[in-house]
């Protein structure tokens, strides 16, 4: 068994090399201007990485790496003036440790191997995108969303907090971040894909996240781009595919058996917005409009990120307010005052209870569908704080066909 592992671990070691000593070897030129190290260097280089780690552990592998750096040292003083680089140098250090890595996570080493030859295989467009695509407010909102989600999110305490224990700093956190993200998203899916798809797309995939924050998010871009008002329009609403789609993920992981009252309700929904998404998105264009620029300028605007967040926690707080108060009067007024912030997780406890014999399979559509037409004057209200007059007054009577839509369903059995 061990005989074997040491074959593996030897073997991925040697592949690591050969991989990326072969990527440097196509860019190391030729005559005297020639690079120091090539596709024998770097498959020697792990190998030794790999030997030395199996003879003498930690310590003779940092000796390797000492001697090593040295050598690398001199040949880049000597390349100094043809090539002032020093990628091919780290990237040799690299490889010694990954062959080291080798003989305890052969995967891991491997993935990190293959993730670095992509790298360099990629410099040019690497160094063209960062140099001539990417914008300075780009790059601002990269850096934001990446300190939100990697250095404030993790600090924010998950418990509940203030009056009704409604007040939830993780999830405040959570949702400004996935509203940047799916901003982010949306950007960057329009700057590949153009305009017309590209919004949708990303409010599709993003819809299964959030579709409320999506709709906020298609709102913001259409504040600052009127002229895309309808296709963004249309992305809002193409959120709700997603919605649909986890509602009958939801029914059907509880119990299969709560799709059957549901299917028409289901079907209905989706076919409605499918509809009136594609009648915004797919118009006569106006003279000259299919050849208007993409405009590059942020991925997302952060105040009304943090303005649509807060909306979205004080109908949260109304909520618990309202159940604190008047009590739990039955499944339907449950389903109301939960909708409001979130569809999935009323659907859930609905289904719960249907499954435990506690609400008859024939009635979970009109509770279902009271969470659905709650969550969707939510998403009306947030249309209209996040995109104005004119982005509401394309979303909402989509979202008023999507529901009436889904209530016809529930009579088509």
């Amino acid at each position: 068994m061990s005989a074997t592992l040491g074959l593996e671990g030897a073997a991925a070691a040697l592949g690591i090399g050969l991989l990326i000593g072969l990527e440097r070897e196509r860019h190391k030129g030729r005559g005297d201007s020639r690079a120091c190290a090539g596709l024998r260097t770097f498959a020697i280089t792990a190998l030794l990485g790999y030997v030395a780690m199996q003879i003498g552990g930690g310590p003779l592998l940092g000796i390797m790496a000492i001697c090593l750096a040295s050598l690398v040292t001199v040949a880049y003083w000597r390349s100094l003036s043809s090539d002032p680089g020093v990628t091919s140098e780290v990237a040799l250090l690299t490889v010694l440790l990954l062959g080291a890595m080798c003989g305890t996570a052969p995967e891991l080493a491997v993935a990190i191997g293959v993730v670095m030859a992509g790298l360099l295989a990629y410099r040019q467009k690497l160094h063209h995108f960062a140099r001539s695509q990417l914008s300075e407010a780009e790059m601002r909102d990269g850096l934001v969303l990446l300190i939100a989600a990697l250095v404030v999110l993790p600090l924010a305490p998950d418990r509940y907090i203030g009056p009704y224990a409604a007040i939830n700093l993780r999830t405040i956190c959570t949702l400004t971040v996935l509203l940047m993200a799916v901003g982010a998203v949306g950007h960057i899916a329009v700057r590949a894909l153009g305009t017309r798809y590209g919004y949708a797309i990303s409010a599709i995939a993003s819809g299964f996240a959030s579709s409320t924050v999506t709709i906020a998010a298609m709102g913001h871009i259409a504040a600052r781009e009127p002229n895309n008002i309808k296709l963004l329009s249309a992305a809002a609403l193409f959120s709700n595919l997603a919605t649909v789609t986890q509602m009958g993920l939801i029914l059907g992981t509880v119990d299969t058996g709560l799709l059957r009252p549901m299917w028409g309700v289901l079907f209905a929904g989706a076919a409605a917005t499918a509809l009136y998404g594609l009648a915004l998105m797919f118009p006569r264009p106006a003279l000259g409009a299919a050849h208007q620029p993409i405009k590059v300028g942020g991925a997302f605007n952060l105040k009304l990120a943090l303005l649509v967040t807060l909306a979205m926690t004080g109908i949260t707080f109304l909520s618990s307010a309202m159940l604190s108060h008047f009590g739990e009067v039955g499944v339907m007024v449950t389903a109301t005052l939960s909708g409001f912030a979130d569809a999935h997780s009323s659907i859930a406890s609905i289904a719960t209870l249907a499954k435990s014999g506690q609400l008859p399979l024939q009635v979970i559509a009109t509770p279902v569908l009271i969470a659905v037409s709650s969550n969707s004057l939510s998403k009306c209200l947030v249309a209209w704080v996040s995109g104005g007059r004119r982005f509401a007054a394309y979303v909402i009577p989509g979202q008023v066909l999507l529901t009436l839509a889904m209530w016809a369903g529930s009579w088509w059995r």
